[in-house]
This record gives C-alpha cells, sequence and structure tokens, in this order.
C-alpha cells in the first residue's frame, strides 16, 4: 500500500497550528492564575485596638466591616464579638462597637466568621448549654448592612433543624457532627464555586479547653442541611503541635493558617503559614511560614479580604497597644501575563 505524504507547506502550516494551540493554553493559564506580590510590613490597626486583647478578624466581603474579638470593658463578660465599620476601603476604621448581649454570653466568645453573602455569622464559644468546651456556634441576620442586627445564636448542631428540636452532641473525635465534648473552634466558611460543595474549615482539640493539641478539619454540609462528614485535614495537621485558626482566599487556592509547628519565626510561639493547591479537588500543599509578617511573639486569627489584597491578623509583638493587637499587611494583584509571543524557524 502506498503511504501519503503531506507537502512541506501543509506540514509547516500544521506545525503552526499545534504551536498557536500552545500558546492559547498558556494564554489561559496565565490569565487564571492569579498573581500577589508578596505581603508588606504588618501595621497596627490602631483605631480598633485598645489596652485589652484583641483578637480573631474578620472581614466582610465588601472591606466595609471588621469583625473580631475583645475582652475589653463594656461587654457582656470575657471575650466578647465586636464590630467596627468605615466609609470605604481607604478610610479609617470607625470606633468599634459590641454586638450586644443578645449574642454576646458572659463566656468567651470567640473567633467570629462571615459567610460570603454577609446573612450568617458562625463563631465559638464556652458559654453554658453546649456540648462541652468550646462549641460552635451561627446566628443569621435578614439585613447584611447591619452588622447590629444579628438574631439569636444556635448550637452549629442544630442547624437544618426544627426550632425546638433537642441539643445532640457528638462523641469524641465524632465524624458526624461537629460539636463535641472537647473544644471545637475556629470556624471558616467556605462555599467552593468551582465545585458547588460549602464546607466548614475547624479547629478540634483533644481537651475541653483551649490547650492541647488542636488539629484541623472540614464539616461539609450535606443535602439534608446538616453539618457532617467531619474529616481531619491531614496535610494542614501537625499532631502533637498546635493548628488552629484558618483563612481561605475565595477561589480556595490560598490558606493562611496558625499554628506552633516546628520552624516557626517565633520558636514556640504561634505563626502563620500559607498553603496553596491548584484546583480546589487538589489536596493543600504542605504549609511554608509566611514571610515578613511573622514576629517573635504570637502571631495568629489569620482573616483574608475578598479580594486577596488585605490580611488581618493577631498579635502579641511589642510595640502594640497591649496585650494581643490586630495588625493588617497588604499586596497588590499582579497583571497576568497578557500576551505570550512563540519564535519557530521557518
Amino acid at each position: 500500500m502506498e503511504t501519503a505524504t503531506l507537502r512541506p507547506d501543509i506540514r509547516m502550516q500544521e506545525g503552526v497550528m499545534k504551536k498557536s494551540l500552545l500558546c492559547l493554553v498558556l494564554m489561559a493559564s496565565a490569565a487564571s492564575a492569579q498573581q500577589f506580590s508578596e505581603w508588606s510590613v504588618p501595621v497596627n490597626v490602631s483605631q480598633i485596638n485598645s489596652s485589652s486583647d484583641e483578637q480573631h478578624p474578620a472581614i466582610s466581603k465588601d472591606g466595609l466591616s471588621l469583625y473580631f474579638a475583645s475582652n475589653r470593658p463594656g461587654g457582656c463578660g470575657g471575650s466578647d464579638l465586636w464590630v467596627s465599620q468605615r466609609a470605604s476601603t481607604d478610610s479609617p476604621w470607625e470606633a468599634p462597637v459590641n454586638l450586644g448581649c443578645s449574642i454576646n454570653s458572659s463566656a468567651n466568645d470567640l473567633a467570629p466568621n462571615l459567610t460570603a453573602d454577609g446573612y450568617r455569622l458562625f463563631f465559638h464559644s464556652f458559654r453554658d448549654g453546649g456540648c462541652g468546651g468550646g462549641d460552635i456556634y451561627y446566628a443569621d441576620r435578614k439585613n447584611r448592612r447591619d452588622d447590629l442586627g444579628w438574631g439569636p445564636p444556635r448550637n452549629l448542631n442544630l442547624f437544618g433543624r426544627d426550632a425546638d428540636a433537642p441539643l445532640v452532641c457528638g462523641g469524641v473525635g465524632s465524624t458526624f457532627l461537629v460539636n463535641t465534648p472537647n473544644t471545637d473552634a475556629g470556624p471558616n466558611h467556605f462555599a467552593d464555586a468551582a465545585t458547588g460543595a460549602t464546607l466548614l474549615y475547624f479547629t478540634r482539640s483533644d481537651q475541653p479547653t483551649m490547650l492541647g493539641d488542636f488539629d484541623i478539619y472540614t464539616a461539609e454540609l450535606g443535602a439534608d442541611g446538616i453539618w457532617g462528614s467531619v474529616t481531619r485535614v491531614n496535610e494542614l495537621s501537625t499532631t502533637p503541635y498546635r493548628d488552629t485558626r484558618t483563612a481561605i482566599r475565595h477561589d480556595g487556592l490560598e490558606m493562611i493558617l496558625s499554628s506552633e509547628r516546628p520552624g516557626g519565626f517565633g520558636g514556640d510561639a504561634r505563626d502563620l503559614w500559607f498553603s496553596t493547591r491548584a484546583r480546589t479537588l487538589d489536596r493543600w500543599s504542605i504549609p511554608a511560614l509566611l514571610p515578613n509578617v511573622n514576629s517573635a511573639s504570637n502571631d495568629g486569627g489569620p482573616a483574608i479580604s475578598w479580594d486577596g489584597t488585605e490580611l488581618f491578623f493577631t498579635s502579641a509583638r511589642p510595640g502594640g497597644q497591649g496585650g494581643s493587637d490586630i495588625y493588617v499587611s497588604t499586596r497588590i494583584k499582579i497583571s497576568p501575563v497578557k500576551e505570550l509571543r512563540l519564535r519557530y524557524a521557518p
């Protein structure tokens, strides 16, 4: 049988088409990968800090409301949830306001976290009536612009259940329910636009206090409206070291977390680490120490703005206003490559 061969001019056209296709693929990849500069040297958010402890910041999607926990005077007892507002992302923060005793308790209420739509607030609390230790709670509001309009909080194990349903607690290490006799804390809500899954990252202790070994877990919102399928995130957890609060960029491809794992900047102190992944279906990379941000003191409780350019966190470093303060570090977006050119010989 005679074998057909392409004329040289046709072979050249075919080669050009293949290289053009490769160019388009590379351009698409470059456009989809958001790039940022390095984080800046942190600045104390002096407008909201006090001589008491401020910790666990959470920033709204529009960047105009900053929630945090503080044990300053004027609260309901222990650490309370507070909020500060600003008129624009370039404006200074206004004086913080307590969320009120309808949501705060006489115990420690900590680690606020907002959903992207702004209608739900998660936090953890050591109040009475829970499963033991710290539990994760949630509260809803009808007007997402009303930072004082939150309804009464409910234990997360009651999520999706009738108003008069009894509280059911998970056993130690439960994979079916989030709240257990030990401390379950640091909620971080993530709605995955790529897969449609809704996850809650949180940290779980092996003790009913804020001491002990904390590891990072996820719970998934099931089709029945119940939070379950609790899974330890092995690549982010370093038993017996303390891995706690997480912050996830809105696309789910970058995480910043608090950890006391070896190799940190502050020796045995808590530091901020970062992890990335190419797709939300992929495992997280092994965390690396976040550059430019950490100190020899405890640094933790991160929160990333929706656009990924602001990092709020807690630090007990010298030079603050007393206790632990909230700091902010910034970075800028780097425009993706607009055009890639390939040269080829004739």
